[in-house]
């Protein structure tokens, strides 16, 4: 789900009642069947409704009750997938029932946490306000607080039925073949356009440096111990922290219960590119080693291995990803400026991590001891 900074603040609602109608083409609709599906699962009356420009999966809304209460609200545009969108819904809840900083679905009248019987399937969400993302903002003291929460995230997902947790082999993480086979065959689609644009051939020069980096990653990824593979929070990225001022408000948009690395969702979050990209190497560094510090005070039956690896794995799978370099050939609607500065920020730090991997390990392994 897009977080609470990206929600305009709404109103208490018009004094007739009435729904505030989006600029978007086609919204007005949307919005009608919005408000009637509101009013016949959830028996809410909505003052304003308005749209939130974010989402690449789902329609998302800020609404305001008759009486001024604020919700979010998310419509899923299919409803071919509802079945995994309900047990992401569930391990939010699972989530916060273990005392994980999420925010809250609220339930239908009939009890259910997806609505599925109005006009539109949907979600409803308690309001998260006056927070911002982690995005391009861990700093201070924040990376401490962001590590804590990890830590109880996965401490509690660490109970969760669907998988209990294993250890893995590290170098299980990547399939290089599969990486260079991918590299290869995007760097022929940019070769054979007529022409590019200044971002395609800024991704045509990256996909070439992580190509010719992969021999590098292959020795890395041999090098791994076996580490923990459990469920995972499935898209904990910058963007799905909130935080409010030096605390973390709530952790949000899981996707459905599924085992993955701990060290990679650690890592993923810890290195946060546009954080990464502001704090400078060794402040970036400082800032890291305090995220696994407190992740460790808040999960200390993580093994040591999982936290010392997290660099190499993060490291590894970055650069072994070809999206977002590939997003102009296979996924063009979702390239804008904010996906740009993204890539570059991303593929900056992952090979920055790469050059200094040895000094920035052996600085968390004592940082750890």
């Amino acid at each position: 789900m897009p977080t609470a900074s990206h929600q305009p603040q709404p109103g208490a609602g018009s004094p007739n009642g009435t729904v505030a109608a989006p600029s978007t083409p086609g919204a007005p609709e949307q919005i009608a069947a919005l408000t009637d599906t509101l009013v016949l699962e959830y028996g809410l009356h909505p003052a304003e409704i308005t749209r939130i420009p974010e989402g690449t999966a789902t329609d998302n809304y800020a609404i305001v009750d008759q009486a001024g209460h604020q919700h979010f609200g998310k419509v899923y545009r299919t409803r071919s997938n509802l079945d995994l969108e309900l047990a992401s819904v569930e391990l939010s809840e699972y989530a916060a029932d273990g005392g994980v900083a999420t925010a809250r679905a609220a339930r239908t009248r009939e009890h259910d946490l997806i609505a599925t019987h109005g006009c539109l399937p949907m979600s409803l969400w308690s309001y998260v306000p006056h927070t911002e993302t982690a995005e391009g903002t861990l700093t201070g003291t924040r990376w401490a607080a962001v590590g804590a929460a990890m830590g109880r995230l996965h401490r509690r997902l660490a109970t969760h039925p669907a998988a209990a947790p294993t250890l893995e082999p590290g170098a299980a993480i990547c399939d290089v073949a599969t990486a260079r086979d991918r590299f290869t065959r995007l760097i022929l689609a940019y070769q054979h356009r007529p022409k590019l644009s200044e971002f395609e051939e800024w991704a045509l020069l990256a996909a070439h440096e992580r190509h010719a980096a992969l021999g590098e990653i292959e020795r890395i990824l041999a090098s791994l111990p076996p580490l923990t593979v459990q469920v995972m929070h499935g898209d904990l990225a910058g963007p799905n922290v909130l935080l409010s001022n030096n605390g973390v408000a709530a952790i949000v948009d899981f996707g459905p219960p599924a085992p993955g690395y701990l060290a990679w969702e650690l890592m993923r979050l810890g290195c946060d590119p546009k954080s990464f990209q502001a704090n400078g190497v060794e402040r970036w560094l400082k800032g890291y080693t305090d995220l696994a510090l407190a992740y460790r005070d808040t999960n200390p039956t993580a093994p040591v291995d999982d936290l010392l690896s997290s660099l190499r794995v993060g490291c590894a799978a970055m650069l072994c990803s070809a999206f977002p370099l590939s997003a102009p050939v296979e996924r063009p609607h979702l390239v804008d400026a904010a996906l740009e500065s993204y890539a570059r920020a991303r593929h900056a730090a992952a090979l920055t991590i790469l050059k200094q991997l040895p000094a920035l390990e052996a600085a968390l392994r004592d940082a750890l001891r």
